[in-house]
């Protein structure tokens, strides 16, 4: 059953009256201006393939605080957006400087993991909707012939075995015009992708192994600036202050004193914006690996002294993140609350939003009944909730309040293409 277009978003406990209605306003009343204005943007810098970005709504500010080039999750998107994913595969695909006809997905390295694969599957289906060959072929260690998994949704996922082929990667006789990557490549470039002569999407070194949350930010600081200018509005209102501290050592409690510096630092300059928009909230500011998805090595402070009492148990896990890689350099970033609650009082919820090329797809909401304001969702006992609209909501509706829905999603398409094309400013820097 899909939900009603007032069930899917959730309730804001921060009145909007400050400065994000404001901002809301702005955007509805400039919808023209901000999309003649993102036209010229990828004009210079083209949107990666894809990508899924992380909100926090406090109400008085929104903004991105993490933006992930291969995302899993497409499982968590509406049916209803299914179309919006084929057409923007398609138009991509199309610009290309060379024809494609097949497509080699590949993916993590999940044979467990059902809702990845439920999010592989819905991905493969996208890419043969639109007209493209597909294949998944897999990195997994030990596999030497295909592998089938039926999934619960009544789908299965085909895993094939890679082979090279001079300068080609190839499943059995299948040679694609384009790999796909949907590994975040945390471990590093494997030899396999080594020097091959097909595209690559996206590229191998926007994988975690080299890629910096403080070089995306940084170029997202720019963007919002820039936007903001365009609009005549505050940039703090849509950006998350942040600070670099090189290198660091959990474990050996190497650079704890530059952490707590900076940590100090930047409370201070958030108390500033506070006092400056009225804002009573307790400021608190995220510790990040600054490589690394799925949550990992992520924690929230309140103090600079918090960095220096950390025990055992929280360096641990500050110390490594997916698939045991060691934790170097960190960021330390503005943390967002996030006022928006699902279904009932206390449930927090943040909105993930969805871009393929250029063009905003769905998304979903991340729910944490154990979590507060304050607190990384992205951890165990999350659940999704999909942004199921009764229609395509794309556009605003002028003639609604700023926080309707369509508006709402509208505002947080907005922010999201804004992450996007730091992305895309990313991928042009690395050539």
């Amino acid at each position: 059953m899909v939900a009603t277009a007032a069930e899917t978003v959730p309730h804001l406990t921060t009145a909007l009256t400050g400065p994000l209605n404001i901002i809301e306003n702005v955007i509805l009343d400039r919808q023209s201006r901000i999309e003649s204005w993102f036209r010229s943007q990828w004009r210079k810098t083209p949107a990666p393939l894809y990508a899924s970005v992380d909100l926090r709504n406090a109400g008085y500010k929104i903004a991105p605080v993490d933006t992930n080039l291969f995302p899993a999750g497409f499982n968590n998107l509406n049916p209803v957006f299914e179309s919006l994913c084929i057409q923007a595969v398609q138009s991509a695909l199309e610009r290309l400087d060379r024809p494609v006809d097949r497509v080699l997905i590949i993916p993590e390295n999940h044979t467990r993991n059902m809702h990845y694969l439920e999010n592989l599957a819905v991905l493969q289906g996208i890419f043969e909707k639109a007209g493209f060959e597909t294949r998944t072929g897999s990195l997994l260690p030990g596999l030497h012939e295909a592998m089938q998994i039926d999934l619960d949704s009544g789908s299965s996922v085909c895993l094939e075995p890679l082979h090279r082929e001079g300068a080609g990667v190839c499943v059995r006789d299948f040679r694609p015009e384009l790999l796909v990557l949907n590994n975040d490549l945390s471990s590093g470039i494997p030899d396999f992708l080594q020097g091959v002569d097909q595209l690559i999407m996206p590229p191998v070194n926007l994988g975690w192994s080299d890629r910096s949350k403080t070089v995306h930010f940084n170029f997202y600081r720019d963007i919002a600036r820039d936007f903001s200018a365009l609009l005549d509005i505050d940039p703090w209102l849509i950006e998350p202050l942040f600070r670099n501290c090189g290198e660091v050592d959990f474990m050996k409690r190497a650079g704890e004193s530059c952490l707590s510096r900076n940590v100090e630092s930047l409370l201070n300059a958030i108390r500033k914006k506070y006092d400056e928009y009225g804002i009573t909230d307790d400021p608190f500011v995220m510790i990040k690996a600054d490589s690394g998805t799925y949550g990992m090595g992520v924690m929230s402070v309140q103090s600079p002294e918090e960095v220096h009492d950390l025990n055992r148990k929280q360096r641990t896990k500050m110390a490594t993140i997916k698939e045991g890689q060691k934790v170097t350099k960190a960021m330390i970033q503005e943390g967002v609350h996030t006022h928006e609650t699902w279904d009932k009082p206390g449930t927090v919820a943040e909105p993930v939003i969805y871009l393929i090329d250029q063009n905003v797809v769905g998304g979903f909401y991340r729910v944490h009944p154990q979590r507060a304001t304050n607190e990384n969702l992205n951890s165990p006992g999350m659940y999704f909730e999909r942004l199921a609209f009764e229609e395509c909501c794309n556009s605003p509706d002028k003639d609604q309040s700023p926080d309707a829905h369509p508006n709402r999603f509208y505002t947080y398409g907005v922010i999201a293409r804004l992450a996007s094309l730091a992305a895309a400013r990313e991928m042009k820097n690395l050539g």
